[in-house]
């Protein structure tokens, strides 16, 4: 495949992740402001975190990867960027309350979603080529060639 192909490729199944992210979190969002109505805040956002990564998780191995139900070590897998990107907005938005105490509302907004962009390229990287990895042609001894995921073989 040529380079200018891979790009748009690529660059296709990017904005597939981030659209469908954005729309995921924003359902999510909704969900949340309609549950903490009935339920506590705390566990409204629980239950609205689960369901969102399992949604996410679904949508983003069948249509931005294209790779087919994702089972439950993807799913484990998923959540564990997600734990990881929480870390690093966290950590990104502690050390500026540390750096700057009195940073206003547009500096503090800035760092955040500096960080959650940051972290979402990381977690579309880490998505696309450890846990949803293209599939990636094997010989076997007959001279056939079996498409295999990479991940497949790994779980």
């Amino acid at each position: 495949m040529n380079g200018l192909r891979l790009i748009r490729r690529h660059a296709a199944a990017f904005g597939r992740f981030a659209g469908l992210g954005s729309a995921v979190t924003l359902a999510a969002s909704a969900a949340l402001v309609l549950l903490s109505q009935w339920i506590p805040w705390m566990a409204a956002n629980a239950l609205t975190t689960v369901a969102s990564t399992l949604a996410a998780t679904e949508l983003h191995a069948r249509v931005s990867f294209g790779h087919g139900r994702p089972g439950l070590a993807g799913h484990l897998k998923s959540a564990a960027t997600i734990v990881a990107g929480w870390l690093v907005t966290s950590a990104a938005v502690g050390a500026l309350a540390a750096l700057r105490p009195g940073a206003g509302l547009v500096l503090q907004q800035t760092v955040y979603l500096s960080a959650t962009a940051l972290v979402g390229t990381g977690r579309y990287l880490v998505l696309r080529l450890a846990v949803f990895a293209e599939s990636a042609p094997q010989r076997r001894s007959g001279g056939e060639v079996r498409a295999r995921a990479a991940y497949g073989a790994a779980a």
